[in-house]
């Protein structure tokens, strides 16, 4: 079975710092690129993508603050998130390229179709 599990969200005041994981199953790292996602309100936006050799990309809204990386051993991929502000509010998604193609469009990229997210909530 296809799954991927998201854990490492909570609450922080603005300005702190946490580190989301997704850990895939059903299929290997080494065959997708991953992305991370989010959906506030009905938003949803793209926020960066890692690919299975490392490549990474970056939104201009997270560019900075946040820092993608993966343990292919563990197929698990990380988003960590630094200088947190109110507006990063938001369920966070990882996705792979896997089964949501092209990897890049948003369209159903935030339905939780494969994980259930990661609430993450920064408080001013």
């Amino acid at each position: 079975q296809v799954q991927l599990v998201e854990s490492g969200g909570g609450s922080v005041q603005a300005g702190g710092s946490l580190k989301l994981s997704c850990t895939a199953s059903g299929f290997s790292r080494d065959d997708s690129d991953m992305a991370w996602y989010r959906r506030s309100g009905n938003e949803c936006e793209l926020l960066s993508t890692i690919s299975s050799v490392g490549q990474t990309f970056y939104a201009d809204s997270v560019k900075g603050r946040f820092t993608v990386s993966q343990n292919n051993a563990k197929n698990t991929v990380y988003l960590q998130m630094n200088s947190l502000k109110p507006e990063d509010t938001a369920v966070y998604y990882c996705v792979s390229s896997y089964f949501h193609y092209p990897l890049t469009t948003t369209t159903g990229a935030c339905e939780g179709y494969w994980g259930q997210g990661a609430q993450v909530t920064v408080s001013s």
